[in-house]
């Protein structure tokens, strides 16, 4: 499912409401914007009933480059991690 998607779908079951499309989009945006910002701030975020985001770090480590196989060091990096819900999961 792309972005687009998740936008057209939303739309579609909250059409009673008289929501736009531009609407539903600007929502999707703040959303995850916020997500982000949660998970920045608070280095997790919880859905319940769907899951938990959480900010992991990676050590810097040394790899190789596939082309040569010489070995270059790989900078400490953030990135986000996520834990379904036992809920989701079991649906899967």
């Amino acid at each position: 499912m792309t972005k687009q998607d998740l936008i057209d779908a939303v739309a579609k079951k909250t059409e009673k409401t008289g929501a736009s499309k531009t609407a539903v989009k600007d929502i999707i945006d703040s959303t995850f914007d916020e997500i982000a910002k949660a998970i920045k701030k608070d280095k997790r975020f919880q859905v319940p009933g769907f899951g938990t985001f959480t900010l992991k770090t990676r050590k810097a480590r040394t790899g190789r480059n596939p082309k040569t196989g010489e070995p270059l060091k790989i900078k400490a990096s953030k990135t986000i991690g996520f834990k379904p819900a036992p809920s989701v999961k079991d649906s899967l």
